[in-house]
């Protein structure tokens, strides 16, 4: 599975620039994360070895990552939610705590109602209350939050990183 890291997709910092052929590598990618690069450079009409040095600069450069993307339910995590945060005075520090902690899997800073989303993945109900109340509550900054508790996921794709 192939997706850009968070700098790259913020515009923040230098952002790489990616050619046609870079985004063919990665469309073949997040079709599946694991074939041949020989596979991949016959598609892209590249060589293997091609293929597996713009692969790593792609990953050097934080444009993408390979990793495996699991089924919350299917490794023990019940219950995810996004929450909503309002925060008094500055974001970045509250936006640093969160994305510190390993139960959240997505930290944006927003504009609108709230100045934060945050998806969290838990265990269970009795995590989700614990992680929201008394770690993300008790943030330096946190004026309030609002939660939306996943019933059932519908959707949850990584393709949008080459339309």
């Amino acid at each position: 599975m192939a997706s850009r890291n968070a700098e790259s997709r913020t515009g923040n910092g230098s952002t790489p620039a990616v050619d046609a052929v870079s985004l063919a590598i990665i469309e073949q990618l997040q079709e599946d994360g694991r074939r041949p690069y020989a596979t991949i450079g016959k598609a892209v009409g590249l060589s293997e070895a091609a293929v597996r040095q713009r692969v790593q600069k792609l990953l050097d450069q934080g444009v993408m990552q390979i990793v495996a993307v699991t089924d919350p339910l299917t490794v023990g995590f019940r219950r995810q939610a996004m929450v909503g945060v309002k925060v008094s005075g500055d974001v970045e520090p509250v936006a640093e705590a969160l994305t510190a902690m390993t139960e959240c899997e997505y930290v944006v800073m927003t504009a609108g109602s709230f100045d934060l989303m945050v998806e969290i993945v838990c265990e269970d109900d009795d995590h989700l209350l614990e992680t929201i109340g008394t770690r993300i509550r008790t943030i330096p900054g946190v004026r309030s939050t609002e939660s939306f508790v996943y019933l059932k996921l519908k959707k949850q794709t990584y393709m949008w990183g080459t339309r």
